[in-house]
């Protein structure tokens, strides 16, 4: 069965019978059994198996963790991984062969299955080539199915959450040639309204960074109306300041009289050039040369704020090799006092975008506890230059684990 087989075999089959095809295709090139498809969860430190056929919803297994694990290694390092495969008496059983599921940097899983022997370099090639399908098909399917994405939740989310989750890009993580984004949130345990978004079209790379006031369902509802807006404005090819403008107005008019701050970002990704409206946000954090310092563009008042001015667009110094994080306040401020965001952010400096956000996030939770009293969002973008076709979803492996 070729690539191509395979593709129309999915086609042909209902949108949660992906990994069951995949599973067949391995069995029959590889004689491998055993295929799993292990989804990330929003925050990538847990993995979630879903075999070749679906379990009964009422006996979902226990998540995997990923820190400091051989999937930790698969996913940062995005290179294919065996090891030899133990049976249930100790003994050992063929080779599990680890390998990840990642579309344009983003990380959605890792592919596990068993063999009798090594896969030689055809294999590791055609189980690449089915991990790298099953990207696409995963990505395709999910659109028409909720399997996928019950099988990676480990409890019902809050209505608030619901909310929150379905304002975020479908992908965390996206490679284009000149940058690099990705971003994460992690959820207070009331929703605090953080949101981020991005687009990248032909030319012009578009990031937000957006914290309605308040928790739960009255925040959820003002991040739908501030993303609402930008999405709205941005699709007609609004520009920075329309955009502002609208999501100012949406607020205004919808708004209860609450705020939102928010960051907008475009990049002409032919140019370089990078302009900013800040909407009562903190600053960015820029990393040059190894070092972090803050960007400190002018701030006005917060979408929804009483007042009529025009949200002023500003020049933003962005280099080749330039580290740009936006970040809302829970990543600063309440009880994340012992956390140190710039000297993470400079330990990390060689780690993808992506692992960047995951370690940045984990090195949180740590420092709180796991008890945050505000929703902490951050999004990480790499410039690489407007002349660069660079795009690698590696992080070295001699970068060691965090």
């Amino acid at each position: 069965m070729t690539i191509e087989q395979l593709l129309g075999a999915v086609e042909q089959a209902p949108p949660g019978d992906s990994v069951a095809v995949v599973a067949r295709f391995l069995s029959e090139q590889l004689d491998a059994r055993e295929v799993c498809f292990l989804i990330t969860e929003l925050g990538g430190e847990t993995l979630w198996r879903l075999p070749a056929l679906w379990p009964s919803r009422d006996r979902k297994q226990d998540p995997v963790q990923v820190p400091g694990t051989v999937y930790d290694t698969v996913i940062r390092t995005q290179r294919l991984h065996v090891t030899d495969a133990p049976r249930s008496d100790g003994q050992w059983s063929g080779h599990r062969v680890l390998t990840p599921v990642t579309l344009r940097g983003d990380a959605i899983g890792v592919l596990e299955l068993i063999t009798p022997d090594p896969p030689g370099t055809s294999g590791r090639q055609q189980i690449a080539q089915a991990a790298h399908a099953l990207a696409y098909v995963v990505t395709a399917n999910r659109r028409f199915t909720d399997l996928y994405e019950w099988g990676r939740r480990s409890t019902t989310p809050t209505l608030a959450a619901e909310i929150q989750q379905n304002l975020l890009p479908d992908a965390l993580t996206v490679e284009a040639g000149q940058a690099t984004v990705a971003g994460g949130l992690e959820p207070a345990g009331d929703i605090a309204g953080d949101t981020f978004d991005y687009s990248l079209d032909e030319n012009l790379l578009h990031v937000s960074v957006t914290d309605a006031m308040g928790h739960n369902e009255p925040a959820a509802l003002l991040a739908t109306l501030v993303i609402g807006a930008l999405r709205q404005t941005r699709r007609a090819q609004a520009s920075l300041t329309e955009q502002a403008r609208a999501a100012h107005q949406a607020i205004l008019d919808h708004g209860n009289e609450a705020t939102v701050t928010g960051q907008l970002l475009r990049i002409d990704l032919t140019t370089g050039r990078a302009l900013l409206v800040n909407a009562g946000h903190p600053w960015p954090m820029r990393l040059r040369n190894g070092r972090v310092t803050e960007v400190e563009p002018h701030i006005d008042l917060p979408f929804g704020s009483p007042w009529h001015g025009v949200y002023r667009v500003q020049e933003l110094d962005m280099r080749s090799g330039d580290r740009l994080v936006l970040f809302t306040d829970g990543m600063t401020e309440r009880n994340t006092a012992d956390f140190d965001l710039p000297g993470v952010i400079e330990r990390d400096a060689q780690l993808h975008p992506r692992e960047a956000v995951r370690f940045m996030t984990r090195a949180l939770r740590e420092a709180t506890g796991g008890h945050l009293l505000d929703d902490a969002t951050v999004v990480c973008l790499d410039w690489h230059s407007s002349g660069s076709s660079l795009r690698t979803s590696e992080t070295g492996a001699d970068t060691g684990s965090r």
